[in-house]
Formats: C-alpha cells, sequence, structure tokens
C-alpha cells in the first residue's frame, strides 16, 4: 500500500495475479537503434501566459533565461543528453544516437523531459520574476521526433535556429510599429503583410534607427547548451604536517557543465568546433 512502483514485488509469486494479462495492452513505443532522439517540448497557450504575466515585448530576458535553466536542469537530471537548442517558449533536446536509456522507450523520454522541465518553470520563477507573482501554473507539450543521421539532425537544429531569426525579426518590427509608431496590432499586421526580410530590416533602420544585426545574439540565434569542462576555483582547508592550526588554500578543479551559447549553429563552425557533439563514441 507504499507509494513506490511495486517493482519489487513483481518477482514473488503473489505478483502473479489473474489480472496481469493487462500489461499485453501495452504499446511497444521503444524508439528505432541508431537514431538521435530529440524531444522538442513547446509551452502551451504561452501567448496568454505572456500576456497575463506582463513579459516585456518583443524579447524578455527574464523569460528566455527561466527556459534556459530549466533546460540545463533537466540536462543535468537526466542522462545522455548530448546538446539543447531553446528559443522563445521551446527547446528541443537531442539525445544521443546509442543511449540505452530506459530501453528508448519513447514515452519516458517525453514525459521524463517534460515533468522535469515544468516542474523547474515553477521552482525558479522566483529567480528570475522576483516582482511578478506566478498567476497560474504554466503547462508544456512535447513530441518525440527520430532522426537517422547527422545530418538530419543538423538540418532539425538549423530549421529551429532560422525560425527563431524569421519571427524574431518580424517580432522586432511590429513590436517596433505598435510602441514607438503608435500603430494597432492589426495595422502593424497590415504593414507587415508581404514584406521580406529585407523589407523588415530597412524599416527598423529608416524608421527607429535599428540595425538588427547589432540586437543581442540572444534573441537573434536562441541559445544553444552543450557539456563543457570548466576550470572552478575551490577554497579547502588543509593542515600542514608542521603547522597547528588548518590553512585555507585555493584548488582548481575542473568539472563538467552545462554551458549555454548563442551562436550560429546552421554552418560548419559550430560542428567543427565541438565534433564531440556527433561523434559516435560520444
Amino acid at each position: 500500500r507504499g507509494t513506490g512502483s511495486g517493482r519489487g514485488r513483481r518477482g514473488l509469486a503473489m505478483a502473479k495475479s489473474k489480472f496481469e494479462y493487462v500489461r499485453d495492452f501495452e504499446a511497444d513505443d521503444t524508439c528505432l537503434p541508431d537514431c538521435w532522439i530529440v524531444v522538442r517540448l513547446d509551452g502551451r497557450n504561452f501567448h496568454r501566459f505572456s500576456e497575463q504575466h506582463e513579459f516585456k515585448k518583443p524579447n524578455d530576458d527574464r523569460a528566455l533565461q527561466l527556459m534556459t535553466r530549466c533546460a540545463q536542469t533537466v540536462m543535468q537530471e537526466l542522462e545522455d543528453i548530448a546538446l539543447a537548442y531553446g528559443q522563445s517558449d521551446e527547446y528541443s533536446f537531442v539525445f544521443k544516437k546509442k543511449t540505452r536509456w530506459f530501453k528508448r522507450r519513447a514515452s519516458k523520454f517525453m514525459t521524463h523531459v517534460v515533468s522535469q522541465f515544468a516542474s523547474s518553470y515553477v521552482f525558479y520563477w522566483k529567480d528570475y520574476f522576483k516582482d511578478q507573482q506566478l498567476l497560474y501554473p504554466p503547462g508544456f507539450d512535447g513530441r518525440i521526433v527520430l532522426y537517422p543521421n547527422n545530418q538530419n539532425l543538423k538540418d532539425y537544429l538549423s530549421w529551429r535556429q532560422a525560425d527563431c531569426h524569421i519571427n524574431n525579426l518580424y517580432n522586432t518590427v511590429f513590436w517596433m510599429l505598435v510602441q514607438r509608431s503608435g500603430l494597432t496590432p492589426v495595422e502593424a499586421q497590415d504593414r507587415l503583410r508581404g514584406t521580406l526580410a529585407g523589407d523588415k530590416n530597412e524599416i527598423l533602420f529608416s524608421e527607429f534607427s535599428i540595425n538588427y544585426n547589432n540586437e543581442p545574439l540572444m534573441y537573434r540565434k536562441g541559445t544553444v547548451l552543450i557539456w563543457q569542462k570548466v576550470n572552478e576555483i575551490i577554497t579547502k582547508k588543509i593542515k600542514l604536517p608542521e603547522e597547528a592550526e588548518e590553512k585555507e588554500v585555493e584548488v582548481i578543479r575542473t568539472k563538467t557543465k552545462v554551458v549555454p551559447l548563442h551562436c550560429d549553429i546552421i554552418g560548419d563552425q559550430f560542428w567543427e568546433e565541438y565534433p564531440e557533439i556527433l561523434a559516435e563514441d560520444s
């Protein structure tokens, strides 16, 4: 009658009940071998959520940094995530091709990622939105996609980063027209209908003196999370043979941490700089 899963009792005779046949109804959701497993999560109704919680437009640093903090927590808590990529209210988590975590069961991957992320979002909210109370629980949905080779995976991540650029350029112009030119949202939409990237850049530059290329990289490129070895200086107390009292000394310790980068992942440079991400034995 405890709250445990009961796995420990399965081997006993009493576990073999006449009801056990119901386990045959469980679908096999094992992911194909030798494929990159990508779990992408999105905020549920985050348009409404961002309005209710007064997110700054077009980008709110607090919201973006909170998303990244949650993604870092997911990578630290779950096994075998090679990298993650996030923008706006979405994050993609790439599990290693060879992972055997939870026997590669899709439902386990997706539910673990989404539940860990959602609980982290609530847990860390106050660290980023100090004066803004969380009015109701946020929700996230997830999907899982398998990519059989490295090029497919790189193209997927390129697609998400291109999406980040397209959306952010549009939102930057849209909110300038609303906030600084006094247009209504409908008027701003009409003004931008049919415009190309060059047209939007021209509006920003000629009407608002904004060079889009000088906008923060986090807004334009999104956030890539990778594992990196970093040196940390810690203070330790040691006792030298000749000394009566303990002495504090600084020691450099190497740790592997989840590090955020704001860089291009569409070109080759990123992958040449971090070849271990795609390495077969990583």
